[in-house]
């Protein structure tokens, strides 16, 4: 694990796109490049009074002079998008990771298919302009409210044509899951938006035949579980067999970095997979949006997911 470059970048153009979402083009005030990055990758915004938000990069992963991003402002959220909406116009210096991406188009996928809902629609814009440029065949299904509301629909119908399937329920016309058919051999299943709309794609999956390792989603936040009690734990360090007690009220990511561990971190909500690590026994409650099945039993993520009596980091 190491940490992400953060940079200093400049706000070169800020204007809404919808009523409640404001689209940021970031650049760097000297360098006519910005690291690299690949369709389905996010940076962190790193906010004055140190909260960190993930911002899909929505813009050609060919330009590499600017990142584009997207921000809804959620009123009930955690106020970093009222912060963004409020504060940030062009000319501003922000302060930006790096990219890194936790949600990559299948290599091996012949046919890709994608729903978004609401924002959720980022990540698929650099997705359907990568895939639309090298001739690929895709589907993206975008639902929102009203073509008012959807943002950035526009730029998708320009370039995605008959390949786009806008879903409007306020015009009568509510996402069906059906038209994703049945899985078939080569093709991949995305998913990105309100928890509602993941669930729905999930289950029809499920009853689909499809196959987790073809069905990808992208969370915004977790699922709360509301029924969870937290109970005390132990860490070993397999490195040195030092024991660090977990109590109830504390993380294992703050109790690692109490004891001097550096450790990588942005949402701290078990979404973004930054500060994930590996463990080598010892049973795990996964409470993380992140991490796969597949990989569950020797990586946890130390922010928000706990063990049952101890567990052994692999650090």
């Amino acid at each position: 694990m190491t940490a992400r470059m953060i940079m200093k970048l400049r706000v070169d153009t800020a204007r809404r796109v919808t009523p409640r979402v404001l689209h940021l083009s970031l650049v760097h005030p000297s360098r006519p490049e910005l690291p690299a990055w690949t369709p389905g990758a996010h940076v962190d915004l790193r906010l004055p009074d140190g909260r960190i938000r993930q911002y899909s990069l929505c813009g050609d992963p060919a330009e590499r002079g600017r990142y584009d991003i997207a921000v809804k402002r959620e009123d009930d959220g955690r106020g970093g998008s009222a912060w963004i909406h409020g504060n940030l116009r062009a000319g501003d210096i922000v302060h930006v990771s790096a990219p890194r991406n936790n949600f990559p188009l299948a290599e091996n996928a012949t046919r890709h298919v994608m729903v978004a809902g609401g924002i959720g629609v980022t990540p698929f814009l650099a997705m359907a302009r990568h895939l639309a440029a090298s001739g690929a065949d895709f589907t993206l299904h975008c639902c929102a409210r009203s073509e008012l509301e959807a943002p950035l629909l526009g730029e998708l119908r320009a370039l995605c044509g008959g390949r786009l399937v806008p879903w409007l329920s306020a015009e009568g016309r509510r996402f069906d899951p059906a038209v994703l058919g049945r899985s078939e051999p080569g093709t991949h299943l995305y998913a990105c938006g309100p928890q509602g709309l993941l669930d729905t794609v999930r289950a029809h999956a499920a009853g689909a035949g499809w196959a987790d390792d073809r069905v990808h989603v992208e969370v915004f936040r977790p699922t709360p579980d509301l029924s969870f009690k937290p109970e005390p734990f132990e860490a070993r360090l397999a490195s040195t067999g030092e024991v660090l007690h977990v109590p109830a009220d504390r993380s294992l990511l703050a109790v690692l970095r109490e004891r001097g561990i550096a450790m990588p971190s942005s949402c701290e909500t078990g979404v973004c997979g930054s500060c994930v690590c590996g463990y080598r026994d010892g049973i795990v409650i996964h409470r993380d949006a992140f991490i796969p099945v597949r990989d569950r039993q020797d990586r946890l993520a130390p922010c928000v997911s706990r063990a049952r009596v101890s567990v052994t980091l692999d650090l």
